[in-house]
């Protein structure tokens, strides 16, 4: 989820890529491309997969391990690979808010969607509807600039393509939602995920909804301990690496 070769893949993709509303099997909305038969999450559950995949086997368990004690983890920062329709950065706020943890989160996008398209999507309806505002601000934020989301949230939106990404042991956690390998092959190369290990800390987290023999052998010549976790609903498995020292 530029008129050099970047440029022309930003024609191509908003000249044939119609994008299209639909409902998931536990009730949430997501967004479908239908020429590329790909959505935005899962159409097994687009909430159900995002808690799975992003906040228990992401954000609960990197918390764990920075642990060490009885204390709460104070802060983390997390960057998302894929921003798309806001449902990630949504749900990691609201567990913000139960837990008081301060967060500094980093969205990427290369195609944001329209305003229009991201207030059809029901997760304030399906999650808490007491943060319909929240969720709505989220997207009126500009792009490239820290915003303040709360007194412990904090949003940066990047229109960016991820091979453009440059950070260096800057987050804890990231949460890598690309579309699939079927479609974007080259999202899940040796290269990118060279790229997210430089990005993150020492024993920092990666997780995916994905679980190919290819992307874990990318994860692993990047540097990363890979190890396999049981999927969301519909999908049997998914994978979390961590940049051991």
């Amino acid at each position: 989820m530029w008129r050099t070769n970047s440029e022309n893949q930003e024609i191509v993709y908003k000249l044939i890529l119609i994008r299209e509303i639909i409902k998931t099997n536990d009730g949430s909305t997501t967004i479908h491309l239908p020429e590329w038969n790909e959505s935005y999450h899962s159409k097994h559950g687009a909430i159900q997969e995002a808690y799975h995949v992003f906040i228990k086997n992401g954000l609960c368990f990197a918390n764990s391990q920075k642990l060490g004690s009885l204390f709460k983890v104070k802060s983390i920062a997390i960057l998302e690979i894929g921003f798309g329709t806001g449902l990630n950065t949504f749900i990691t706020f609201l567990e913000a808010k139960k837990t008081n943890q301060t967060i500094d989160y980093v969205g990427v996008e290369a195609y944001p969607i329209e305003m229009e398209e991201a207030m059809e999507m029901n997760y304030p309806n399906e999650i808490d509807v007491s943060e319909t505002t929240v969720f709505k601000k989220m997207h009126e934020f500009n792009w490239d600039l820290k915003n303040q989301l709360s007194d412990n949230f904090t949003l940066t939106k990047r229109k960016q393509f991820f091979q453009d990404i440059k950070d260096e042991a800057s987050f804890d956690l990231i949460y890598f939602d690309a579309f699939g390998f079927r479609v974007q092959p080259e999202l899940w190369s040796d290269t990118i995920f060279v790229a997210m290990f430089k990005a993150l800390k020492p024993n920092g987290i990666l997780v995916t909804y994905a679980c190919r023999t290819s992307i874990k052998k990318a994860m692993l010549s990047a540097g990363f301990s890979v190890e396999k976790l049981p999927g969301a609903p519909g999908k049997r498995e998914m994978l979390r690496a961590t940049k051991a020292f």
